[in-house]
């Protein structure tokens, strides 16, 4: 008996060994804790993916994008520029129209929605609290918006084909 739970201890531990080898850090994965400033942080990183084609055949625009080195958040001013870690959100702009607004959440995807059949571009910037973009850090992601999108929108809006709903 005393064998059986010998044995039974080594590969229990064995088993804990092998599982903190393989684990990486809360601190690797989440990044750093929010309690302690961060001294010489890295720059901040903009990853957007190209536009999900899924959406693109019905007139959405759904691109993915991630982060690294500043935390997307609605915190803005220049108050905000002390904080570590670092703070930021994006501007998205369309097709160069004099506007943008702004993405203060982590939803991950930007989603715009109604676009027409035909080229676009979006433009992702990802800014400081004070709505400076952090150098480098702008994608333009240009895209075609098939002519089966503008069919199906115009049969969705009217519940038929051709015709309007009363």
């Amino acid at each position: 008996m005393q064998t059986i739970v010998k044995t039974l201890a080594l590969v229990g531990a064995g088993t804990v060994l092998t599982t903190s080898a393989f684990a990486q850090s809360a601190k690797t994965i989440r990044g750093a804790s929010p309690y302690v400033a961060i001294k010489n942080e890295p720059a901040p990183k903009l990853i957007v993916d190209p536009p999900l084609a899924e959406g693109l055949a019905h007139g959405l625009f759904w691109a993915q994008y991630r982060v690294e080195n500043v935390h997307i958040t609605p915190v803005f001013g220049t108050g905000a520029l002390q904080v570590s870690p670092r703070v930021g959100h994006l501007h998205v702009g369309v097709d160069d129209l004099p506007w943008v607004w702004v993405e203060a959440s982590e939803n991950n995807t930007v989603d715009i929605g109604g676009l027409p059949p035909g080229q676009h571009k979006v433009r992702i910037d990802l800014v400081d609290a004070t709505h400076k973009v952090f150098p480098g850090q702008t994608v333009t992601l240009a895209f075609t918006v098939p002519e089966s999108a503008g069919k199906a929108m115009h049969e969705n809006s009217t519940g038929r084909r051709g015709s309007p709903r009363r």
